[in-house]
């Protein structure tokens, strides 16, 4: 895919990886709305990338749906849904959980990926277009600092490796980006103690490298890591052992992506 003409839905595109999003999308030549609750710094953003600001609270359906209408009612259509949106967890399950922060941090980071796809759906397949989830490498490999996070970050990789053949077989393609950790505000309560460990934090730009990258070659389904010192690439999931029949033999379903390796 290249993005000149093309129309682009970012969400959390006020600050950090949506921003940049955002900004280098518009530079390429797509039309941006830039969606977020940060209604100051989100309108800045969207004057500066010619594009339009749309409100959206991603955990209530109805704003990833508004903000769907305003990219056809201002740019004619919609090619491209960054579903960005997210925030960090900042409690675990013992003493310090909490209920209502656990359904803020559920509804932000994961139904608003699933809210976005469901109202990004109907205008994509008119179009042959592209889902983009931000998830992490918290969805990839075990998070011990932060299991509540991983836990929904996980969901989102669940979610497009999922939906991605079938999504596919309307000509929308579907992928994650799973980060490390990346100078944005998520890690602004533990960034100190990632450098004092010698952990490196990677730059907004390294990560918008990968999303250019994904949009551009991404294949149903894949969920692309982004690490430091090393290029983004697709992860290689192990094949499960996946249904079989009683005699041993495998179940071939709709849409199987491991039938279809298989193959």
């Amino acid at each position: 895919m290249e993005f000149s003409g093309k129309v682009a839905l970012v969400t959390g595109a006020a600050n950090g990886i949506g921003a940049g999003v955002a900004r280098r999308l518009a530079a390429a030549g797509a039309s941006v709305v830039v969606a977020d609750v940060d209604d100051e710094r989100g309108k800045a953003v969207a004057g500066e990338v010619g594009g339009v600001y749309a409100h959206c609270d991603v955990r209530d359906p109805r704003h990833s749906e508004a903000a769907v209408a305003t990219a056809v009612e201002r740019f004619g259509g919609l090619d491209i849904a960054v579903l960005n949106a997210g925030i960090a967890t900042g409690f675990g399950l013992g003493d310090d959980f909490d209920a209502e922060r656990y359904r803020t941090v559920m509804g932000i980071n994961l139904d608003g990926v699933v809210y976005g796809v469901h109202a990004a759906l109907p205008e994509l397949r008119k179009r042959g277009g592209r889902i983009v989830a931000t998830a992490s490498m918290a969805g990839l490999m075990a998070m011990p600092m932060d299991p509540l996070y991983g836990a929904n970050k996980a969901a989102v990789v669940g979610l497009v490796r999922g939906l991605g053949p079938v999504a596919a077989a309307d000509g929308v393609t579907v992928n994650a980006v799973c980060p490390s950790f990346a100078d944005t505000a998520i890690i602004t309560g533990f960034k100190p103690a990632l450098e004092s460990a010698g952990m490196p934090v990677m730059s907004v730009d390294d990560v918008v490298d990968a999303f250019v990258a994904v949009l551009r070659e991404g294949r149903p389904g894949e969920c692309w890591f982004v690490q430091a010192g090393r290029p983004s690439a697709p992860f290689a999931f192990p094949n499960p052992p996946g249904p079989r029949t009683a005699t041993g033999e495998r179940v071939r379903l709709g849409h199987d992506p491991i039938a279809a390796k298989e193959n």
